[in-house]
């Protein structure tokens, strides 16, 4: 049987430090009919060194590198509103960690669900830690290859922990053609599990055929405007065109059905009309 695709707007970095902007994209999302928002959690001296830190970065907070991702990074002030603001607008909320400490600090808030994002898929101690936890888990699998998915998946069997693979090709924007929606139903087939779609491109097409390839989940970043500062801007969806997503997703889920050939109700009279003349025909 068809079912709903669970549809995660990607705020991740795009709020640009800014809480007011991080709300008005929750907005965003919940005006849309998204399932969740998600974003990302880093503990900055343990996701990068200290020599790139230390390195040159013209950005709205400085001149270095660290003052850039420092300025991009929320901490629990921000979290805390943000948890009480998503309760308010009914929409679940969940971040992907980037590292041990950063999912420490999601401890504290009760989500209902974790994300491994495609550059983490191979941070074996990382994957563990999220395992345990036993919470259903969205497995991005962009920068990766069967080896190293086998090695994730094997993870989240062992420890008993629900999970889905998110098929994802991590570059951003992504070209068309290079986004291979094959790999969905080659996913699926090699680990037996729910795959969902991770999308990087712009547009929408190519998220609409992954619609319809079966997929459980889809997730696409969202901002107000690609033409924003952020690394991640120009492969989200602007508000109108998320609004268009959803739509367009919510129907493709209902029209897939469940594949098996039949006169429906409301074609037994057309057919009984149309078929009238032949002889022999008591449709």
């Amino acid at each position: 049987m068809n079912r709903n695709i669970f549809l995660i707007a990607e705020i991740g970095i795009n709020h640009n430090g800014d809480l007011n902007l991080a709300k008005q994209l929750i907005d965003v999302a919940a005006d849309a009919g998204a399932d969740a928002v998600k974003f990302q959690k880093r503990t900055i001296d343990l996701v990068y060194e200290k020599d790139f830190l230390d390195g040159p970065r013209e950005s709205p907070w400085g001149t270095t590198q660290r003052e850039q991702k420092e300025g991009l990074e929320f901490g629990e002030v921000e979290f805390t509103e943000i948890d009480r603001y998503c309760r308010e607008k009914k929409i679940e909320w969940f971040a992907s960690a980037w590292d041990l400490e950063s999912l420490a600090f999601l401890r504290r808030f009760d989500l209902n669900y974790h994300k491994i994002a495609s550059a983490m898929i191979v941070y074996e101690d990382l994957l563990h830690a999220v395992a345990a936890e036993k919470k259903h888990t969205f497995i991005s699998t962009g920068m990766s290859d069967y080896p190293q998915i086998d090695k994730a998946v094997a993870i989240f069997r062992d420890a008993g922990c629900p999970f889905e693979l998110m098929h994802c090709v991590s570059t951003y924007p992504m070209n068309e053609e290079d986004a291979n929606l094959n790999c969905i139903a080659g996913l699926r087939e090699r680990y037996n599990c729910d795959v969902g779609y991770s999308g990087h491109e712009s547009g929408l097409a190519v998220s609409y055929a992954a619609a319809a390839l079966g997929i459980t989940s889809l997730e696409r970043h969202i901002t107000l405007d690609r033409a924003m500062y952020g690394s991640d801007q120009a492969a989200s969806v602007e508000p109108m065109g998320f609004r268009m997503l959803a739509g367009a997703v919510r129907k493709i889920s209902r029209a897939m059905g469940d594949g098996v050939k039949r006169v429906i109700p409301s074609e037994e009279p057309i057919a009984k009309k149309l078929r009238a003349h032949i002889p022999g025909y008591g449709g």
